[in-house]
């Protein structure tokens, strides 16, 4: 994927809106991260990200960061502890699977929104939303 192109089909307002829908039906938290940097270990680059995002602070341990890098070609979507324990290796292949198809479309858009409405269904099934629920982190997607 190119990035220039990548970056004029991202609709952000779509996909602020997607992760804010799906966070009403759960306790968890959603974030999109884009890096404009090469990146040649995507897994470990997104481990990075979420630590350095704070995303390893939250209640229960149910984060999931969706993290692309354009330039590389590249990306992983990671889960805290707690959805890891839940979901296992299964739904993460399955994911990226289904997000890789979208992005050899050149669909970039639906490729994300496609991930944030999973992760969310996913959260809400194992961390249904909390009657004192906080938006634990920013909602926005977050470039380098």
């Amino acid at each position: 994927m190119k990035t220039g192109k990548f970056l004029k089909q991202l609709r952000h307002d779509d996909i602020v809106a997607a992760i804010g829908e799906a966070e009403q039906k759960t306790s968890g938290e959603i974030r999109v991260f884009i890096s404009h940097k090469p990146v040649e270990a995507p897994v470990t680059v997104t481990q990075e990200h979420f630590l350095r995002l704070g995303m390893d602070k939250t209640r229960e341990r149910n984060a999931v960061l969706i993290f692309v890098a354009p330039r590389s070609h590249k990306f992983a979507v990671i889960g805290d502890t707690a959805v890891h324990e839940r979901c296992g290796d299964g739904f993460w292949r399955q994911l990226t699977a289904e997000m890789t198809t979208h992005f050899r479309d050149s669909h970039y858009n639906r490729a994300l929104l496609l991930a944030v409405k999973k992760a969310g269904d996913l959260l809400a099934e194992h961390f249904p939303r909390r009657p004192d629920d906080q938006n634990e982190l920013p909602d926005q997607v977050e470039t380098d």
